[in-house]
């Protein structure tokens, strides 16, 4: 299997997610704007959202996916069948008590996450009421997320990446359709939520039955394999959960700032992750299967060329990313968000974000490639120790920024502290002796300064003044944004091809 080929499928489907997202978010800001509503609506989806991170995609994938990984190679198939029953039948149950408690604890977690809405009485009930409805969204997406990693490790990838797809497309039909229905309006996005995340796990039932693996209830807490999965959890959760509170905090120092400023964050964020997730989140998807293989098979050799071809792709990719979203902010904003209620401000205020986030892209991206090293080896203790320290500087950074920069300070800060934590990853893997760069590093990143220089200096020509995108109309704004994108792809691939890369030697096989 071809790990390139394998990266733009993967790729290509977050790709869809992404630009329904966008769609979905030009549905919300055209119909809410940005104000009381739509931090009601943020906070709410901000906390299942959080707890989803940490029983499901980040911590659940980080333990399970090795281990089912050195099962599916070591063990007999029905021992492999055995796992995935028992994990997703424990997995099942605790996240069920989560979602309960947390239904019945809404009103202190809005009070912990957002305590400067206790002022706004109308505000923190509404909050309360769309946090309810929302929270059985982490019981759906610990069981997507369990589904996704067994997919994933029969490298059957592109149903689990296509599955997000689902919630955009709920989110978009409730907001369009279903909103004047409810009282108040953005009751229907929270609703959407909840049926995004049933949607998600009816899709990838017929893949799991296909291969063999739609899990059984059966729960048995004697497992080894199941016990090692979470053991290995909780200081997977530990690690998650430290980034999640990071955002966590961001949005409680937001929360005391301009009404507005959670969702100048929300939407400067969606931006941001547009990269991040076609890229690091890809890439991570992709690497750690193999990187697992790797190890279980022990070729320190492979291990490392993986790991070196998966940083040169980041640095390839993200760099002009990064370098794009900061040039093209209000453009971008402009061309998705200003209309309706989302004004002139909102659009500067919105920037001022996305440039601070852009900063520190490049080492949230390099996290995702980087942190993948580490669990493939079952070890989770590492990055963890790494992120409370990550969560220590972000904090200090916080509150050094929040009264210079505003809500844009702390966008900030979370791109400084990704580029330690991303700093710190790397030392650990060559401390270890885990990785070891090929030849060529050098001249590699000086041809990427040359490349990026040339995209830049087309974008910023090119780009014109923010007045002017303020004044055009959507038709006009899209034509010139596709101008843009064009001619900064083309420049930026050009030289590259001029300085001697080519697509063939990016090319790589999946361990088998």
């Amino acid at each position: 299997m071809n790990l390139l080929r394998t990266l733009a499928t993967v790729s290509s489907m977050t790709l869809l997610s992404r630009i329904l997202g966008f769609v979905r978010d030009f549905v919300i800001a055209r119909a809410f704007g940005a104000g009381v509503l739509t931090d009601a609506f943020f906070v709410a989806f901000k906390l299942p959202n959080l707890l989803r991170r940490l029983f499901a995609e980040g911590a659940f994938s980080q333990a399970f996916v090795p281990v089912l990984g050195q099962y599916k190679n070591q063990r007999p198939a029905e021992e492999t069948r055995q796992l995935v029953d028992h994990v997703v039948s424990l997995l099942f149950l605790v996240v069920l008590a989560v979602t309960v408690l947390g239904m019945v604890a809404a009103p202190l977690l809005v009070y912990v996450s957002a305590p400067g809405f206790v002022d706004e009485p109308e505000k923190f009930a509404l909050t309360v009421q769309l946090t309810r409805i929302t929270f059985p969204y982490i019981l759906f997406m610990s069981l997507v997320a369990l589904a996704g990693g067994v997919l994933n490790t029969w490298s059957r990838f592109a149903v689990p990446a296509f599955t997000p797809v689902l919630l955009n497309v709920s989110l978009i039909f409730m907001a369009l359709f279903a909103a004047p229905r409810f009282d108040p309006p953005i009751m229907a996005l929270a609703w959407a939520v909840f049926l995004g995340g049933a949607l998600q796990l009816a899709f990838q039932i017929p893949s799991l039955k296909r291969i063999g693996m739609l899990p059984r209830f059966s729960v048995n807490l004697r497992d080894p394999g199941v016990r090692r999965i979470f053991r290995l959890m909780a200081p997977a959760v530990l690690g998650v959960s430290v980034a999640q509170l990071s955002l966590l905090l961001n949005t409680v120092f937001a929360s005391f700032l301009d009404t507005g400023s959670v969702s100048w964050l929300y939407y400067a964020d969606r931006l941001m992750e547009f990269p991040a997730g076609m890229l690091g989140a890809a890439l991570g998807t992709v690497l750690l299967p193999s990187l697992a293989k790797c190890h279980a098979s022990d070729r320190p050799e492979e291990y490392s060329r993986l790991l070196d071809w998966g940083l040169r792709l980041t640095f390839l990719l993200a760099a002009p990313a990064a370098l794009a979203l900061c040039i093209l902010a209000v453009p971008l904003i402009t061309t998705l968000f200003h209309h309706g209620a989302f004004s002139a401000i909102d659009v500067f205020k919105t920037r001022d974000a996305l440039v601070a986030y852009g900063v520190g892209l490049l080492g949230l991206i390099l996290v995702k490639v980087l942190a993948p090293g580490f669990y493939a080896r079952q070890n989770i203790r590492t990055p963890v120790k790494i992120a409370l320290l990550t969560l220590f500087v972000t904090q200090i950074l916080n509150l050094a920024l929040i009264g210079w920069l505003q809500h844009a300070g702390l966008a900030l800060s979370i791109g400084l502290a990704a580029s330690l934590n991303a700093g710190l990853l790397y030392h650990g893997l060559r401390a270890r002796g885990i990785y070891t760069p090929q030849p060529g590093w050098w001249r590699f990143c000086l041809r990427l300064a040359f490349a990026l220089l040339s995209m830049g200096a087309v974008l910023w020509y090119l780009r014109g003044d923010a007045a002017d995108w303020l004044g055009w109309h959507l038709g006009e704004r899209l034509l010139r944004l596709s101008f843009l994108v064009c001619f900064g792809v083309g420049a930026y691939f050009a030289t590259l091809w001029i300085a001697g890369f080519r697509l063939r030697d990016f090319k790589r096989s999946a361990a088998e």
